[in-house]
């Protein structure tokens, strides 16, 4: 029925810290985890999904055995369609930390000398 890659609408039936599950028409079951949410720190997941909100996600795994399909939305615009605007998290994401550390690392190592 689902394959890896399609993309699907499921409804938001839980959220977790390390993740969202989402519930099919069908018997499936899924879990977005925290990586698959934003290339960016996720800080709040209830910055991108709201419970029993209607989202699209991306197919990354399928159990056929249990049912269960791993997904993702951090490729995708998993809310087309819906009428609320969600957070946008910076697209630098950590590059203002890489581009820190050198300078904070020197700082540092100056301060124990």
């Amino acid at each position: 029925m689902y394959k890896v890659g399609d993309i699907i609408k499921g409804t938001v039936s839980g959220i977790e810290d390390y993740g969202v599950f989402l519930k099919f028409d069908h018997e499936y079951s899924g879990l977005i985890h925290i990586s698959e949410i934003a290339y960016n720190y996720v800080s709040n997941i209830n910055k991108y999904v709201k419970l029993n909100e209607e989202i699209y996600a991306y197919v990354i795994d399928v159990d056929t055995q249990n049912k269960h399909l791993k997904l993702s939305i951090k490729n995708i615009n998993h809310n087309f369609g819906n009428d609320k605007v969600k957070v946008k998290e910076s697209i630098r994401g950590f590059l203002p930390l890489h581009d820190a550390l050198p300078k904070w690392v020197d700082e540092k190592l100056k301060e124990l000398e």
